[in-house]
């Protein structure tokens, strides 16, 4: 088993996308959120 860098791990991460709609999301640093802005928007009406 090769051993990668910690930077190649989080390069070849999949986009975020969100668990409603699922939109790719734009990452926010230190955001564990995982709905867009446009769903949140829907759910406080």
């Amino acid at each position: 088993m090769e051993v990668k860098k910690i930077t190649e791990f989080f390069r070849n991460l999949p986009p975020k996308q969100c668990e409603d709609c699922g939109d790719v999301m734009d990452e926010m640093h230190e955001s564990y959120m995982n709905k867009c802005d446009k769903c949140l928007r829907k759910a406080a009406l």
